[in-house]
Formats: structure tokens, C-alpha cells, sequence
């Protein structure tokens, strides 16, 4: 590979930045300030855009989906939580990115909590669906997300997304677009999974998925060169290629405090940045997706300033 190719992986490329301002799918406010903080925050003398057409990406920000919000809290008894709400906000998000990936650009979104990632996927599944094409997803979290309203602890909806993407949960959801399940399992990786629920565990096994989870215990045994490489290989099986979400909560809270579902044993600063740094050498990403910042329970940004790096990484930044 030559220096123009690169440290200039951009060129001939565009890349759609959209924000999903969502956050009352998570149990703690602040994530609805994520994109935002994302797109204005100053890390290495810049903000984020400019870091991408630095790269040699032709960057156009779409600005923000329409989210309708709540009127009044949700009680103890809803489960899922305010469902008619995500439901309604998930329509314009599935819109959105298919728009974005219908123009020949990468989208790259800014949440915002996980839930959004029901709504966001189904925009990249249906656009490749209706080129008869499967699409595979790598999924970064330190939890598995894969709760649906029967197993679900707490009935926030950031635990569910992608158990509703696999056709399991609420009916509305799941038939997001008219179709369902939106990714196949076989064509679904986890990585840096340590904080699961029992229900969220038989599901995984259930669906034979085992081989397709690389938990914190895998990454510690195998490394994040074998695992990444490996969820890569599953999520190429799809001939469309593959999307990527990343919840910053697969980061260790040393190293990413700004976010409502901490877990401690997480990834390092340097094992994330390689994930997604063999993830752009690869070349199969069509969409990249981040969550779960929130500047409220941040410090000194560092988290936001974090974000806007490993969006750099998954879009082929090099060290050298």
C-alpha cells in the first residue's frame, strides 16, 4: 500500500454524518447530548469533520433525526419503556441512513443511546435488501443487548436492540421496515461482552452463537488480533459486507467514564483502536455507529474527544 492510499483512505469517498439525539432508551439521562458533544468537541486541534476530510473523505452532516419525545415518564409497569416513542423515532432514523446510503456515502452516527441501533440497522438491512443483498453487523458492547420485554430487568430499551434486529421482542419493533429479522445470526459478531443477563445468555446459545460472542475472557485469552479478525470473518459472510456499532461501554472506565452503563474489565484505549483499525484495513464497513456518550458523566471530555478518534480509526486513520 502506498502513502497516498494510505493516509489519504478517503479519496473518492463520501461520508454522511448523522446525529440520533435519543437517550430516554437508557435508565440514565445524558446520551440525547452525545451527538452534539461528538460533533463540537476539539480533539488533536479540530473538530470531528474537520479530522475527516483531512482523510480524503467528502463529508456532508445531515444534521439530526427527528426524535419524538415523551410527554410524561414511563412507569414501573411499561416494558418495554416508552415504546410508541422509540417506535415512531426508529421510522425516521431507518429513513435517514437509508437516504445517506442511497447517495453512495458512508453513514457514520452519532447516538444517542443503543436502542437507536433497532432503527439505525434497519435503514443499512433494508437498503442492501432491496439490492437482494445480506448485510452483516460487528456489535462492540460491554453488554449483549439482546434482552427482549420477557427477560428484560428493567425494561429500558438500549438492552434490546439487537435481540429485536435477530426477530426476537416487541412485535412493532421487530417489523421495523416491513420485514424481519434484519441480520442473520451467522452473520452477527459481539465483541467485549462481560456484563450479561441470564435471559440474554440462553438467547445466545439458543440462536448458536455462542462461537460468534468474543467476551472480555476471549479477548484476554485469544487477544483483540484473533477475535477481531475473527468477528470480521463472520460478519463477511454477508456478500453486502458488514455495519459497525460501537457502545464506548465496551471501553474500561479508565479510559471512557462518560457513559451511564459502566462495567469495569473492559477494553483499553489501545485495544479498541485496533479493532477498528483492522476493521478499515479489511474494507468491507458500508456504516459506522457510536453510543452511548454522555457528556454528563464525563470528564473534561475525554470520552467525547475518545469517540471522535475511534471514528477516525474506522475510517482508516494510520499511526504511520
Amino acid at each position: 500500500m502506498g502513502f497516498e492510499e494510505k493516509h489519504f483512505p478517503g479519496r473518492g469517498k463520501k461520508v454522511g454524518i448523522l446525529g440520533v439525539p435519543l437517550g430516554f432508551g437508557a435508565g440514565t439521562v445524558g446520551s440525547e447530548l452525545g451527538a452534539t458533544a461528538i460533533r463540537l468537541t476539539t480533539f488533536r486541534g479540530n473538530h470531528l469533520i474537520d479530522h475527516i476530510q483531512t482523510l480524503g473523505y467528502e463529508v456532508e452532516d445531515h444534521g439530526d433525526v427527528e426524535i419524538i419525545k415523551p410527554t410524561k415518564p414511563a412507569e414501573e409497569k411499561d416494558n418495554p419503556k416508552y415504546i410508541a416513542e422509540i417506535y415512531e423515532s426508529s421510522k425516521n432514523m431507518t429513513t435517514a441512513v437509508k437516504e445517506i446510503l442511497s447517495d453512495n456515502k458512508i453513514p457514520v452516527i452519532l447516538g444517542g443511546d443503543h436502542s437507536i441501533a433497532a432503527g439505525t440497522f434497519s435503514g443499512v438491512s433494508s437498503h442492501f435488501r432491496e439490492q437482494d443483498e445480506e448485510i452483516g453487523l460487528i456489535w462492540f458492547d460491554a453488554h449483549a443487548d439482546m434482552n427482549t420485554p420477557e427477560t428484560s430487568p428493567s425494561g429500558n430499551t438500549h438492552g434490546m436492540p439487537l435481540a429485536t434486529l435477530l426477530g426476537k421482542g416487541e412485535e412493532k419493533m421487530v417489523n421495523l421496515g416491513g420485514f424481519a429479522p434484519k441480520i442473520k445470526p451467522e452473520y452477527c459478531a459481539h465483541i467485549g461482552a462481560r456484563d450479561l443477563d441470564i435471559g440474554e445468555k440462553r438467547t445466545i446459545h439458543e440462536l448458536g452463537m455462542r462461537d460468534n460472542c468474543f467476551t472480555m475472557s476471549d479477548i484476554d485469552r485469544r487477544g483483540m488480533l484473533g477475535c477481531i479478525e475473527d468477528a470480521i470473518a463472520i460478519a463477511s459472510r454477508a456478500e453486502a459486507g458488514y455495519a459497525v456499532t460501537f457502545d464506548v461501554d465496551v471501553i474500561d472506565p479508565r479510559f471512557a467514564p462518560g457513559s451511564g452503563t459502566l462495567v469495569r474489565g473492559g477494553m483499553t484505549y489501545r485495544e479498541a483502536h485496533l479493532g477498528l483499525e483492522i476493521i478499515a484495513e479489511k474494507g468491507g464497513m458500508r456504516s459506522f455507529e457510536i453510543v452511548e456518550v454522555n457528556p454528563m458523566l464525563d470528564r473534561s471530555n475525554i470520552t467525547s474527544k475518545l469517540a471522535g478518534e475511534l471514528i477516525l480509526s474506522a475510517l482508516g486513520n494510520a499511526i504511520l
